[in-house]
Order: C-alpha cells, then sequence, then structure tokens
C-alpha cells in the first residue's frame, strides 16, 4: 500500500501478484515484462533479462544505459523476494520431491543480483526488513541513502548464505569430513566471558539445557 501511495510500479509473480490484487493495489505480472508465462512448473518466472538488465544494470554506466534503452529493459529499483521455506519444509517432511521442489532459484539469484548492484538498487530478502522499508519509505518518501542500501545488501548476502547452507547440509551426509554451519539469532551470555568480550551461543541452546530461570 505504501508502494502504491508512492505512485511506485510494481511488478511481481503469480501468488504476489494475486495477493496485493487482492488488496485493491494495481500490479503488473511478470509475464507482461518478460512476454513469457510461468513455465516447467513455476521453476522458470523471472529468469529473464528484462528482469535481470533491469536490476543490475548501473544508471551511471553510459554503455548499460544505452543498452536498457535499446531492450526496453527497465529500471528496477527495488527487489523484494521472500525465499521459498526450505529449512521449514525439511523440518516438516521426508518427502524429497517437496523439498528439491523449495529450493528456491530465481529468488537468490535476483536478491543476489540486487545486492551487488545496491549502488542503485534496494534489496529486501526477508519479511523482518518489511517494517525498516516502511519506515524509510515514509520518512524519506521513497528516497534511499547509498548507506542504507548497501546495509540491505549486506543483510540480504547473509540471508542467501544462510539458506546455500541449509541446501549444502541438506545433501552432505552428517559425516563429511568438514564444518559447514549458519546460526542466525545467536543466544547472548549473561555469565563467563571476560569484561572486555561478550559471550554468545551459536546453535540450539535448548537442545542441550532446560532453562528453568533467568
Amino acid at each position: 500500500k505504501k508502494l502504491s501511495e508512492l505512485g511506485i510500479t510494481i511488478y511481481s509473480t503469480g501468488g504476489t501478484q494475486a495477493f496485493i490484487e487482492n488488496q485493491g493495489i494495481p500490479v503488473i505480472p511478470v509475464e507482461k515484462l518478460t512476454t513469457y508465462p510461468s513455465i516447467l512448473g513455476g521453476r522458470v518466472k523471472t529468469l529473464h533479462p528484462y528482469i535481470f538488465g533491469g536490476i543490475l544494470g548501473r544508471r551511471d554506466n553510459e554503455t548499460d544505459v544505452k543498452e536498457m534503452k535499446q531492450y526496453n529493459i527497465p529500471e528496477l529499483d527495488l527487489v523484494i523476494v521472500d525465499l521459498y521455506p526450505f529449512e521449514e519444509t525439511v523440518a516438516s517432511t521426508t518427502d524429497e520431491k517437496l523439498i528439491i521442489e523449495k529450493i528456491d532459484i530465481g529468488g537468490p539469484s535476483m536478491i543476489r543480483g540486487a545486492a551487488k548492484n545496491f549502488k542503485d538498487v534496494v534489496v529486501i530478502a526477508a519479511k523482518k526488513e518489511y517494517a525498516a522499508l516502511e519506515q524509510l519509505l515514509n520518512d524519506q518518501k521513497g528516497e534511499t541513502t547509498l548507506d542504507q542500501r548497501k546495509a540491505f545488501a549486506a543483510r540480504a548476502f547473509e540471508i542467501v548464505a544462510h539458506y546455500d547452507v541449509a541446501i549444502a547440509k541438506y545433501f552432505n551426509p552428517s559425516e563429511a569430513l568438514y564444518f559447514l554451519e549458519s546460526v542466525s539469532n545467536p543466544k547472548a551470555m549473561r555469565y563467563g566471558e571476560n569484561p572486555h568480550q561478550t559471550g554468545v551461543f551459536y546453535g540450539d541452546l535448548n537442545k542441550l539445557f532446560d532453562q528453568l530461570n533467568g
């Protein structure tokens, strides 16, 4: 709603498009931009030069600008992706077919492209970032600073890295002789660290201990 109020053109894929339209907000289907429908059972929707050209095109690069005009590629200034729930699916089923289909391809690619081009593009890679984006849109009327875009890009790369680690761990047996881990939301410890350091536990503390209080 905030994006629409600011007069921002919204492009979206199927399910999200339907949700936005149900809110009474205008949205352009990605298919109108790519000229291709969603194919291969939804596996291919956004993998197209019109999408990635609009994300990766450098606004201050004369050749990029010329080619974007030549091929009618729009400048995409904001990329919002909520990745397929791979970890949640692994935790809820052993059906490999279902799990494999939750490996997002276009989503991480768009996130990485937008994060790489943070000089010109804002990237939001998780729902927990929506409130921060809305606050910026309210306070700055749709404008963002380079530092803000770089901060969003840093968090986006972390989210994609965590996603890839989760997938790699699923495909690799637990006895593999290497250490591969990504832990979000580590727990700060109250005791045991040196005064000048912060004690932090990475992992699921509840699997090791029952917390009684504190």
